[in-house]
């Protein structure tokens, strides 16, 4: 292109942006809901249960106003707590915590559904539209697996299907996605999660990793179990790889499986400031998301979480999602 002629595309570049800045303008940023992160008071008379006061990294409060501060400049305009603490008064502490800041659409509780006053304590929490639901899994020494074949235990998850709210379950391993499996044979009808999909603990046998990929395939096949696409950021021989390449052929996996409809977005945070901090981890989240469809991008980063948790709007962002 001569002078002349560079001169001319160039005035009429700005000609268009001047008359029709839409034509050229960026694709709108898209807003986020982060669906995964933990609330805790280390400060707090009773103390708390985790994180150990040895842990230089996490020791410290993690509350709404911290966490806002953080997410905000990523387009963040909501977030769902769920409960790191196994005590049962908990519960009302992270509901009170939730209720006190309107970034926060909701809280994930720690109950046992084979408890005798499960029935009543869900009846109590679900008085609110804030509660979402409860986690179950690997942590706290349970067992999934386990507790699936007590009839005390169903008996409670088909409370929640009755609710209308959520299961989760925690920290995945070839045992846990056998049990989730079972969970949906059992309780059809419930909305189940299976969190940190990304950094499932794989066998090394290679019989025991076919059937983890035969039972993960199943469930892939009920409409109703969702993914979180949450802790992708892990170390590899002892280092951070900060390259997308790095993580991409098994979050492609995740998305063959599950689609773009049922997989969604959580930071884990503060937990994932064990590895890397909230920009690191937003940074890698985004960069897979966005070699996907627009649409796919929505879904992840907003749209599954309401047709997951089914939220109700706190804030103008918010209600513009939920519109």
């Amino acid at each position: 292109m001569d002078r002349r002629s560079f001169l001319k595309s160039a005035a009429a570049t700005t000609l268009i942006r001047a008359t029709c800045p839409i034509a050229l303008a960026e694709p709108a940023a898209i807003p986020v809901i982060d669906s995964h992160i933990h609330l805790f008071d280390p400060t707090r008379p009773g103390g708390v249960p985790w994180p150990n006061k040895s842990n230089s990294v996490l020791y410290r409060p993690a509350l709404p106003d911290r966490y806002a501060k953080l997410a905000e400049p990523h387009r963040v305009v909501g977030a769902i707590a769920v409960e790191c603490s196994p005590w049962l008064i908990d519960n009302f502490w992270l509901g009170d915590t939730v209720d006190e800041n309107t970034l926060m659409l909701g809280y994930i509780g720690d109950l046992l559904p084979e408890s005798p006053d499960f029935g009543a304590t869900l009846d109590r929490l679900h008085r609110s539209d804030r509660f979402l639901g409860i986690r179950y899994g690997n942590l706290w020494n349970r067992s999934l697996l386990d507790a699936v074949e007590k009839p005390e235990f169903l008996a409670g998850l088909k409370l929640l299907a009755q609710a209308g709210v959520v299961f989760e379950t925690a920290n995945p391993d070839a045992t846990l996605i056998a049990a989730t499996l079972k969970v949906s044979d059992r309780v059809p009808d419930l909305r189940i999660v299976v969190d940190h999909l990304p950094n499932a603990q794989l066998p090394q046998d290679a019989h025991l990793l076919n059937a983890y990929e035969s039972d993960l395939r199943s469930l892939s096949q009920r409409p109703q179990v969702y993914v979180k696409g949450s802790e992708i950021l892990h170390r590899v021989a002892g280092q951070l790889p900060m390259d997308i390449e790095a993580y991409k052929a098994g979050l492609d996996r995740i998305w063959d499986l599950f689609g773009d409809d049922r997989v969604l977005f959580g930071s884990d945070w503060p937990n994932s400031d064990s590895i890397a901090n909230y920009d690191s981890t937003f940074f890698i989240a985004k960069s897979y998301i966005s070699t996907r469809s627009r649409s796919a991008q929505e879904n992840y980063f907003w749209r599954n979480s309401i047709a997951l948790y089914r939220w109700k709007a706190r804030s103008p962002a918010q209600r513009r999602l939920s519109a």
